[in-house]
């Protein structure tokens, strides 16, 4: 097989990263439009990642933020986002690198991104959505209740379905 010396895993990762910076920003300045909502995992514990010490203990590996009511201050920069949210009624202050997001999910239009974050370089096979949302609580890491508050710890979740992009192409 012939080496690619292009690198385009790279350029494609990079490139669905920009549509991620590019849905955050336009949220940041204008806010969420109709129903839209962020369903975002990221790696908790990579490189460039602030979070509180309470909340990295109780989420030491990956968390799944939602951005939809109850945010605030959404910066968004070349090479990272941060967001005010609130945890059990506590409000924290957010620093996520692009580069240690997993995956991002619009339930609202079901678009979906997925990251390959064995290594940060390679993109997860083209096409692959979500098919179930991921929880639904406002602001709430994964495996939290899907009420608006956060106080009340639920069963962690079974992994999503995954689909093909071409499900959803008009043809």
């Amino acid at each position: 097989m012939a080496t690619d010396h292009i690198r385009y895993d790279v350029l494609a990762r990079d490139a669905l990263r920009g549509v991620l910076r590019r849905v955050l920003s336009d949220a940041a300045v204008h806010g969420l439009p109709g129903e839209h909502h962020f369903f975002i995992t990221f790696l908790s514990n990579a490189e460039g990642v602030k979070l509180s010490p309470r909340l990295l203990a109780q989420y030491p590996e990956e968390m799944t933020i939602i951005l939809q009511h109850q945010f605030w201050d959404l910066l968004v920069s070349e090479d990272r986002f941060e967001v005010g949210l609130s945890f059990g009624g506590i409000p924290e202050r957010l620093v996520v690198p692009f580069s240690a997001i997993k995956s991002f999910f619009d339930p609202s239009v079901q678009f979906g991104l997925q990251f390959d974050p064995a290594d940060g370089t390679r993109e997860a096979a083209p096409g692959n959505l979500p098919a179930a949302p991921l929880p639904t609580a406002v602001g709430a890491p994964a495996a939290e209740p899907a009420a608006e508050s956060a106080d009340e710890p639920a069963k962690p979740t079974e992994g999503a379905e995954v689909v093909r992009l071409d499900r959803f192409r008009k043809k």
